[in-house]
């Protein structure tokens, strides 16, 4: 019996995500939206490009969530995007009840299934996926890191003009302004980047990647949908093979780094079930204050949530 992926939105993130996981041919996937003959479309066209390009998944669309019921993973990516001049957390009201919305009536029908957030602000959509699922926190995760590690290794490669390939970058905190890329983690091919650059232009990298999204959003007048689609992506394969992939993501850390009862991106292991462990590594000083100040930063929208209902 082939797994299955339900992907709940069917916009820009949400199709382009369907597009990257058929290429992979690993999974039957499922498009839903509450726009008619939108998720049937866009299912239909990229089932059609199947005999093109290799893969036989099956690809429906729906505006049901019956047709989610049995999935092994569920990503959420409804929600309003970023328009300019809106920063993550102006989405917050919005947001929050469609993402408990969505994740009320999909979780019930799949109750096994990892939850995987996209819609901003990230972080805090996590909480409020675990809460309207019921399910253990290990499975639900927040697609953040994977992302933000993207953007740092792309801007590097600019930098040095080396494939990104050969780039291994680490990106902790909340995903936004505040998020904390990490040099002395970051590598090209085993050498960390401080050998290789000089710090004041790894600090202009580290400024470009925390607005990696605000850059696109000023650019296309939307968010960014190929580069958070692709790391989706890659998170729903790990889940799907049990890769055991390490990679930074949105957590709920119970002690870990000193941050209780919050998610927050760190690096963990990911496969079959989800969070399989979250991995502690050693910061300065400057690195622990910095990822605390992010964590902050998440808690205030918790609060600021939790007010608003």
């Amino acid at each position: 019996m082939r797994r299955k992926v339900s992907i709940i939105g069917a916009g820009a993130v949400g199709a382009t995500t369907a597009q990257y996981l058929a290429s992979r041919n690993i999974a039957d996937i499922v498009l839903v939206d509450i726009v008619e003959n939108l998720p049937q479309g866009k299912a239909l066209d990229l089932f059609e490009a199947g005999p093109v390009l290799g893969y036989d998944c099956q690809i429906v669309g729906s505006n049901s969530y019956d047709a989610t019921a049995g999935s092994d993973v569920i990503v959420i990516t409804s929600g309003s995007p970023r328009k300019p001049g809106m920063s993550r957390d102006d989405l917050l009201r919005v947001n929050m009840n469609i993402v408990r919305s969505v994740t009320e009536q999909a979780a019930p029908l799949s109750p096994d299934a990892v939850i995987i957030v996209v819609t901003n602000p990230l972080d805090a959509m996590c909480h409020v996926a675990l809460e309207a699922s019921g399910f253990p926190p290990a499975r639900v995760v927040g697609q953040a890191g994977v992302l933000d590690a993207a953007r740092f290794r792309a801007f590097i490669a600019l930098e040095l003009g080396v494939s990104p390939r050969d780039i291994h970058a680490m990106v902790l905190g909340g995903h936004g302004d505040t998020m904390v890329p990490l040099p002395r983690y970051t590598t090209v091919s085993g050498i960390p980047i401080t050998q290789l650059i000089p710090a004041d232009r790894i600090q202009a990298i580290v400024e470009r990647t925390r607005d990696g999204g605000g850059e696109i959003v000023r650019l296309l007048g939307t968010s960014a949908f190929y580069a958070p689609a692709a790391s989706v992506a890659e998170m729903v394969e790990a889940v799907l093979l049990d890769a055991n992939r390490v990679l930074a993501a949105s957590t709920y850390l119970t002690g870990q780094y000193g941050i209780h009862d919050l998610y927050v991106g760190v690096p963990i292991k990911l496969g079959a079930g989800g969070v399989k462990e979250i991995i502690e590594i050693e910061l300065t000083d400057e690195e622990r204050a910095a990822l605390h100040r992010s964590a902050n930063a998440v808690r205030e929208l918790v609060r600021a949530m939790k007010q608003l209902t």
